[in-house]
């Protein structure tokens, strides 16, 4: 692995994290307490500054099928891919670069009996552990901030997908007015933040071999709910059930900075639906 990858792990790496979001998520339900599900776990597994609302609309541009094989780069501790699952009917591969969040994906997929429908993998976006052709859609939501080779990360997303399928993506890009705020949800500074403008991120998509579907400039549509969760954690911290079950209690300065840097214009929102040619 680079330098680049081992920062980036420890950047998200912690122990545990399975059982502190189980424990506070039983806290927070009391005596009432009701069954672990995808949509219960939603406000501490879904790791995007817009929660369960930005997965719904990742999966609304991928429109998933039921029995579809469906992989998710960058899955994290497996939200997106366990409410996909549940919601579509598909089986979904979720395939993240941290081992800690491998395992914390593994025991709540088993916590929700989503175990034969979310299957974890362990590996690197950039040289995925997959066969060509093999998926019948893929999506990555906040990703590519990470990986510094973007040729590489979409050429391996078109790799793996059938012909004809599409690929789904929505992550943080650079801004026009200059440098972020860091630290960031995703970088806690520029060593480990790769941001591209649109026009560089469409190039790319464009060389990697795929087809644009829609591909768009989202920030303004999306700036409404980055300055009203600012304001809240502002005046009032972080929610009672909230990432830093996660990410411990740092991650409302880097949720603060990321509003501010894109309510500036040093970040941009980019959301894209591209397809493998048939």
């Amino acid at each position: 692995m680079t330098a680049a990858g081992n920062k980036v792990q420890d950047h998200y790496a912690s122990e545990g994290i399975a059982a502190r979001i189980l424990a506070a998520l039983r806290a927070a339900g009391g005596s009432e307490a009701g069954p672990i599900t995808p949509d219960a776990l939603a406000p501490l597994d879904h790791f995007h500054g817009r929660g369960l609302k930005a997965t719904k609309e990742m999966v609304a541009l991928l429109e998933p099928l039921s029995g579809e094989r469906i992989l998710d780069i960058g899955g994290g501790i497996g939200g997106p891919a366990r409410w996909t699952a549940t919601h579509f009917g598909c089986h979904v591969t979720s395939l993240d670069l941290t081992p800690e969040f491998c395992r914390a994906a593994e025991e709540l997929n088993a916590a929700t009996g989503l175990s034969d429908r979310v299957r974890v993998v362990e590996g690197s976006a950039t040289d995925l552990p997959f066969e060509d052709d093999g998926f019948d859609r893929a999506y990555s939501e906040n990703v590519a901030m990470n990986i510094d080779d973007k040729r590489r990360f979409y050429a391996e997303a078109l790799r793996v997908l059938r012909p004809g399928a599409v690929f789904a993506f929505s992550h943080y890009g650079a801004g026009p007015k200059g440098e972020p705020d860091y630290p960031l949800p995703w970088a806690a500074g520029p060593g480990t933040s790769f941001l591209c403008s649109p026009e560089e991120t469409r190039e790319q998509v464009l060389t990697a071999g795929f087809e644009i579907v829609i591909f768009r400039d989202k920030t303004e549509e999306v700036l409404p709910d980055l300055r009203e969760n600012r304001r809240r954690l502002e005046e009032h911290g972080l929610p009672p059930l909230g990432l830093q079950t996660l990410m411990g209690e740092r991650i409302g300065e880097f949720q603060i900075n990321a509003a501010r840097s894109a309510d500036e214009g040093r970040l941009s929102v980019l959301e894209a639906l591209v397809r493998k040619p048939a």
